[in-house]
């Protein structure tokens, strides 16, 4: 039986998804038509459509209605067109319009952020049915929705966890806890900024979930030891300041997050121009120092932890190194070797991380047993691999896309610093509900010509949104620190976004701060 609490606030999904589906729906004047480079359907409905613009170098072109509002001069008229004429391969987007489909994904989204929010039902269950939601309203296909829960990234989130549980069963992370209490004594307070700053650093060159991971192993068992009861503010501040911090801290190198690496390269395939890692280090390296510490001390703000609380002190001598944890150590460091060395080998995270779990369960270090009794579940498969599902349908569905072309014309003649703010908080704000590399790969294309017109250096864009496609701190599907995070059941999905909502404009300004002042100092500006 579910509480009448959350029987209403599942009600308020209902019906915000109802009064979204509601909505009049802006048709738009243009669309482009993909896969059509003899322009065969730009003849079939010359009588209501002109072509507009250049077409791209894959033949994708933009026609615009010559009479909009009229039923001819809709996308689903020029949809019926394409199937009249037997085109299979054809396909068309609407450029500055809502289709049927993103709408429809739009009520989808509605009723789920509410869900993930307030969790009337838990949110492993609210993220199976995202996959039957977007299957059920013909926003994905079958294929699509269940893939993306399988997704290389929701392998790799698998693997961070199995490792943290490695470095937890090896007693490595109580080696690392002793080093860190050595500094900070028994408060939590400076024993969660330690770690989770120094966490947030180490993420500028090694995956932030890792990061992450091996943190949790490492402050969950003190917790426990402390008597840190779960959804309290000390049980809050520690959990979420590591996701925070490494989130933020990924911003620091070229290496550090797979968003720095597209904007990169989205930046070299649009304009020629390169930034390579050390001029992604100077420019954004600043910013990476000054927000993670900053963020820590946001989340602190937000959840003051009880200060009563004291962590056990460490009187006894830690001991020399044992089989378990140099083996345990060989194989992490393999695997992260792996994960810098990406590029070159050409092997994807998922691949070597599994690797990684083989070697730790020949090894002796682990047994399958661990692996099935300890492992989250929930959070591997269904929570980030809903998330996913969400993200990809975003995309897919033109929904992302109509936002951006909603909303970066309103900042147009503004100047760099406005544009680079339009930039920076269309992107912290989609890839809560899209991954971060595709929320740089969906924006760049969009705002770089925009950049161009306005002369701008659209190295200042690149930068600006691999650095602000960091802060996906709303939503526990946000970024698989989130994700890893909450699976520990140490907050609510609720106390994220209050921390969140309060970091996400801060981590803005301070972005923008080191634009204006070190990127003024560089010459970049």
């Amino acid at each position: 039986m579910i509480p009448k609490s959350k029987l209403l606030m599942l009600l308020v999904a209902i019906a915000l998804g109802i009064v979204v589906m509601l909505l009049p729906r802006p048709e738009g004047t243009r669309f482009e038509i993909i896969g059509d480079p003899d322009q065969k359907v730009l003849a079939a409905v010359s009588d209501a459509f002109a072509l507009y613009g250049a077409p791209d170098k894959e033949g994708a072109y933009l026609v615009e209605a010559k009479a909009p509002g009229t039923e001819q001069c809709t996308g689903q008229a020029i949809e019926a067109k394409i199937q009249q004429l037997g085109l299979a391969d054809v396909s068309v987007e609407y450029d500055n319009g809502l289709s049927p489909r993103a709408k429809t994904f739009l009520a989808v989204l509605a009723f789920l952020v509410v869900l993930f929010v307030a969790e009337p039902v838990p949110l492993e269950i609210t993220a199976m049915c995202i996959g039957v939601l977007l299957i059920a309203t013909g926003v994905s296909d079958v294929k699509d929705a269940w893939a993306a829960y399988m997704n290389p990234v929701v392998v790799f989130i698998m693997c961070c966890l199995i490792f943290a549980i490695a470095l937890d069963k090896a007693n490595v992370t109580k080696r690392l806890a002793h080093a860190v209490a050595k500094k900070a004594g028994d408060s939590v307070t400076k024993f969660t900024f330690i770690l989770a700053i120094s966490l947030g650093l180490a993420s500028a060159v090694m995956h932030d979930a890792a990061a992450a991971a091996i943190g949790f192993a490492t402050i969950l068992p003190l917790m426990r030891a402390a008597g840190v009861e779960p959804n309290t503010n000390t049980a809050r501040f520690m959990m979420m300041s590591i996701p925070f911090a490494c989130s933020a801290g990924g911003m620091g190198t070229l290496v550090g997050g797979g968003r720095c690496m597209v904007s990169a390269a989205f930046l070299k395939e649009l304009t020629g121009m390169e930034l390579d890692f050390l001029d992604w280090m100077l420019y954004a390296g600043p910013g990476a120092l000054i927000c993670v510490p900053a963020v820590v001390a946001v989340v602190y703000l937000v959840f003051r932890p009880d200060p009563k609380i004291k962590l056990p002190k460490y009187d006894e001598e830690i001991g020399p190194w044992t089989r378990n944890e140099i083996v345990t150590l060989s194989i992490f460091g393999l695997v992260l070797l792996s994960w810098l060395l990406k590029g070159f080998t050409g092997l994807d995270y998922s691949v070597t991380g599994i690797l990684g779990v083989v070697a730790l369960v020949l090894t002796g270090v682990l047994k399958w047993h661990d692996i099935h009794t300890d492992l989250e579940w929930g959070t591997a498969l269904f929570i980030f691999g809903g998330g996913l599902a969400l993200g990809l349908a975003m995309d897919s569905s033109g929904a992302a896309r109509y936002f951006a072309n909603l909303f970066f014309p309103l900042v147009k003649g503004g100047g760099w610093l406005v544009l680079l703010a339009a930039v920076g908080v269309f992107g912290a704000l989609v890839t809560n509900a899209m991954a971060n590399v595709a929320a740089a790969a969906l924006i760049l294309p969009i705002v770089i010509p925009m950049a161009k017109m306005e002369g701008v250096d659209p190295r200042v864009l690149a930068l600006g949104l691999g650095m602000c496609t960091s802060f996906a701190y709303l939503l526990v599907i946000g970024c698989p620190p989130n994700a890893i995070s909450y699976s520990f059941k140490q907050f609510r999905a609720m106390d994220l976004t209050k921390a969140g909502l309060v970091a996400t404009p801060i981590m803005l300004a301070l972005v923008l701060g080191v634009a204006a002042l070190w990127w003024h100092i560089m010459g970049l500006v």
